[in-house]
């Protein structure tokens, strides 16, 4: 048995010992840490997170996709709907869901999503029940087709995703984006006359009437919505386009879509002083009527579609 001096003395000699040693291991850690930042990729993306692990991002609509690619999220959504056309790669290498109003809620559970994300609108009722039923976190998002919808749609889907600085800056940019439009827009003095129209079906236009998101890229544009006396999409007679005169035709850009000269001369455009003019406008549907973080440089470029250079100036 030690006496007391001999104990006091090793408790000495273990102390130095353990000083001298102190460095040493901290480096080995450090150096251990560093070879841990290097080679896992979940450490890293955890860092990334504020030290949680990634998440696994259903995104049902094309403004949730777009949105989430701007705030850098790609590498964490597993899977998108068939509105997801932006970026390309969303479609090229995400998993495809199907139509973001009648996806497969099996094809969801399949991803192991730790939250899906929605546009107003997706579904079916009944897919959603059954991932709710699940376990799955299920966020829908508001249509508000305005400057501030997108805005806060942004900051929505950063607080889900755990990116508020980053959609903090998103939105402060998207939101200057809509202030120089308005602008523009606003020294507009004679403002066109302008139809949207979103297909034609068996001939007969489907047309972009009130509440919309067609109206309201109209009038962000500086326009006037000659559908307005209606609300939603429907169907327009012969007689009523002519009635309604429209300046400006907007149609969807697409793979085979119809040239001007097609467009008019059918008889419910003929007579139309957008006929006389030849004035058809074709833009991308995503960023045209997705109201995402593109949202003001389409309607900027609506706006100078409505009034080119050879016209007065706004």
């Amino acid at each position: 048995m030690r006496s007391p001096a001999a104990g006091r003395q090793f408790l000495g000699h273990a102390r130095i010992l353990a000083g001298r040693l102190a460095p040493l291991l901290a480096a080995i850690a450090l150096t251990f840490a560093g070879v841990a930042g290097v080679y896992s990729p979940v450490r890293q993306a955890a860092a990334s997170t504020g030290g949680e692990s990634p998440q696994r991002i259903v995104a049902i609509g094309g403004a949730v996709t777009e949105i989430l690619y701007a705030l850098g999220l790609g590498g964490q959504i597993v899977g998108v709907d068939t509105t997801s056309l932006y970026p390309v790669e969303a479609l090229k290498t995400k998993v495809n869901i199907g139509y973001f109003r009648a996806f497969s809620a099996e094809g969801v559970l399949s991803l192991n999503p730790s939250i899906v994300i929605a546009s107003d609108g997706a579904g079916p009722p009944d897919a959603i029940k059954l991932l709710k039923d699940a376990g799955v976190t299920f966020e829908t998002l508001p249509n508000d087709f305005s400057a501030q919808g997108v805005v806060q749609k942004i900051q929505i889907i950063g607080r889900l995703v755990r990116a508020d600085e980053k959609a903090a800056r998103l939105s402060k940019a998207v939101a200057a984006g809509f202030r120089d439009l308005n602008a523009r827009s606003t020294a507009v003095r004679k403002r066109v006359r302008a139809l949207l129209v979103l297909t034609l079906q068996n001939g007969r236009p489907l047309v972009a009437g009130r509440g919309t998101a067609g109206d309201a890229m109209i009038k962000l544009a500086g326009g006037v919505n000659v559908a307005d006396d209606f609300t939603g999409y429907k169907q327009m007679n012969d007689e009523a386009i002519v009635a309604a005169a429209p300046d400006v035709v907007v149609m969807m850009e697409s793979g085979g879509h119809p040239t001007a000269s097609e467009v008019f001369s059918l008889p419910e455009f003929a007579l139309t002083p957008a006929a006389a003019r030849h004035r058809l406008v074709l833009m991308d549907g995503l960023s045209l009527l997705g109201f995402g973080p593109r949202t003001p440089q389409a309607a900027s470029e609506l706006l100078s579609a409505f009034y080119p250079a050879s016209d007065a100036k706004p």
